[in-house]
C-alpha cells in the first residue's frame, strides 16, 4: 500500500521560473546543445537536487543523473528522464517539463520519507535538440547508451562549423568514451525508462485529456540539404517553353508528395510528410526566373514502410519533372531514425497509475522524435506520458498549464513507486 504521495510542485515552479529568466532570448528561450544554455541548466537542477538531499552525477558525455536511492540499490533503476536544451528561440517547456516532473515526483517521495523498491534516478539528457545544432540524433542519450558511433563526433555545429567532439571537450566531457564503444546504461542496470514530455501538437487540448500514453516514437526519411538546379533567366523575356524555373519544379514536387501523402493517408498508412523549408537562392530577385531553389524534407512513420513509401513517389517524380521541366534534383545525403515502440509493461503500469489517480488518459502515438526511442532501441523497457500543451512546441509560445502538468507528476510520481515493487 502507497503512502500518500505528492509531488513538490512549488520545487518546480520555481525551476521553470529560473530556466525561463537565465535563458531568455528577448523572444523565447536558448539553451544551446554542449552550450552555455544547456550548461546553465545542468548546474540549476543539480544544485536544487543536492539541496533535498538527491545523489548526484555525471556521466562522460555529460548526462546529468539525480538520484533517490532505493531499498535494494543493486536492483535495476527506474529512469525518468528528458532533456534541458532547446531549439533557438524555442520555449520553456519542451524537454524541462520531463526533467522537472522527474525531479518533482522524487523531491515529493524523499519529502514523504518514502524509499521506493530500486533506486529512482531523474536523468537530465543531453542534446536531446542536437537536430537544431548538429547534424545528428540524440547524442546525449545513445552516447550513454553505447548507441552513438565514433564517427558522428566529428559532425560540425551549423553555425559555427566546429565538431560536437570540440563542444564535448569544451564542456568537461570525454568524446573518448565514444570512440572506445563504452557505456553506462543498458538492460543490465535499468528496469524501465520513462519520458514526461508536452505534446507537440493539438490533439490533448482539442479533446480536453490532460495527458496521453504514448504507444510508439516515429521512425524518419530526411533531406537536409537538397536542391533543385535550372537556369536564371529574364522573367519577361523568356517564353514559357524555354523555362528552366527551379521554383516551380520544386513546387511541383511539394505538390506532388503532398497529395501522395493523402492518398496513402486514405489508405490507412499513418505518417507526416514535411517540406520544412522551401527557399529560391539568394541571386533570385524581381524581373528574373529561378535558376536554384533548395528544400528540406522531413517525412515521418511509426511503419519505415511508409516512409520509404513516399521516398518512393519522390524519385518518380523527381526524374518525372526533371524530364519536363530541364532541371537537376540534388537531393544530398539522407539522414534518419529508426521507429521504437513503446514498452506494453510500462504503458500499463501508467494506465493503472492514472486510473488509480482517477486521472483521464489518451493512448496515442509521439509525433515527435525523442530519447525513449533511443532507449526502446536499446532493448530497455521505455515509454513515454504527454502533457497537454497549448500552442505546439520549439516556439516561445508554448502554453502548458500547471494543473496538467501536476497531473503528469502525479502519474509519474506512482508509476516510479509502484514500477517493480
Amino acid at each position: 500500500m502507497l503512502p500518500n504521495l505528492t509531488p513538490d510542485l512549488e520545487l518546480a515552479d520555481r525551476l521553470f521560473a529560473d530556466l525561463r529568466a537565465r535563458s531568455f532570448d528577448g523572444v523565447g528561450v536558448t539553451r544551446e546543445a554542449y552550450g552555455p544554455g544547456e550548461r546553465m541548466a545542468h548546474a540549476l537542477v543539480k544544485e536544487a537536487a543536492e539541496a533535498i538531499g538527491l545523489e548526484t552525477k555525471a556521466d562522460p558525455v555529460g548526462n546529468l543523473y539525480l538520484t533517490l536511492p532505493g531499498a535494494d540499490r543493486k536492483a535495476r533503476q527506474v529512469i525518468l528522464g528528458s532533456h534541458l536544451d532547446s531549439v533557438p528561440q524555442g520555449g520553456n517547456y519542451d524537454g524541462a517539463a520531463g526533467v522537472l516532473a522527474g525531479l518533482a515526483a522524487v523531491a515529493g517521495m524523499k519529502r514523504a520519507g518514502f524509499t521506493p523498491a530500486r533506486d529512482v534516478t531523474v536523468m537530465a539528457i543531453r542534446a536531446e535538440e542536437a537536430g537544431a545544432w548538429f547534424p545528428t540524433s540524440y547524442p546525449g542519450s545513445r552516447g550513454a547508451l553505447g548507441m552513438l558511433a565514433a564517427s558522428e563526433l566529428a559532425v560540425k555545429r551549423m553555425d559555427n562549423g566546429r565538431p560536437l567532439a570540440d563542444h564535448m571537450r569544451e564542456e568537461g566531457f570525454d568524446p573518448g568514451f565514444v570512440e572506445r564503444g563504452e557505456r553506462v546504461l543498458g538492460p543490465e542496470n535499468v528496469a524501465a525508462y520513462l519520458e514526461v514530455h508536452i505534446e507537440q501538437g493539438p490533439v490533448l487540448d482539442a479533446e480536453e485529456i490532460p495527458v496521453g500514453i504514448v504507444t510508439g516514437i516515429p521512425g524518419s526519411r530526411r533531406l537536409r540539404a537538397a536542391r533543385v538546379l535550372g537556369e536564371y533567366n529574364h522573367s519577361g523575356g523568356t517564353p514559357r517553353k524555354y523555362r528552366r524555373d527551379a521554383a516551380i519544379a520544386l513546387a511541383e514536387l511539394a505538390v506532388a508528395l503532398d497529395e501522395g501523402w493523402c492518398r496513402m493517408e486514405a489508405q490507412g498508412h499513418s505518417m507526416v510528410c514535411t517540406f520544412c523549408t522551401l527557399a529560391t537562392a539568394a541571386e533570385a530577385g524581381f524581373t528574373k526566373i529561378a535558376g536554384e531553389a533548395s528544400f528540406m524534407l522531413d517525412v515521418r512513420s511509426t511503419n519505415l514502410r511508409s516512409c520509404d513509401m513516399l521516398f518512393e513517389l519522390l524519385y518518380a517524380k523527381v526524374a518525372e519533372i526533371e524530364a519536363r521541366r530541364g532541371v537537376r534534383f540534388e537531393l544530398g545525403a539522407e539522414g534518419g531514425s529508426q521507429p521504437a515502440l513503446m514498452d506494453a509493461g510500462v504503458q500499463e503500469g501508467l494506465r493503472r497509475a492514472a486510473g488509480a489517480l482517477g486521472i483521464p488518459a489518451k493512448v496515442m502515438a509521439s509525433g515527435g522524435g525523442h530519447d525513449a526511442g533511443a532507449f526502446a532501441n536499446a532493448g530497455i523497457p521505455a515509454g513515454m506520458l504527454f502533457v497537454r500543451n497549448q500552442h505546439g512546441s520549439h516556439n516561445p509560445h508554448e502554453a502548458m498549464r500547471m494543473e496538467d502538468f501536476e497531473k503528469a507528476c502525479a502519474v509519474t510520481q506512482r508509476f516510479a513507486a509502484e514500477y517493480g515493487s
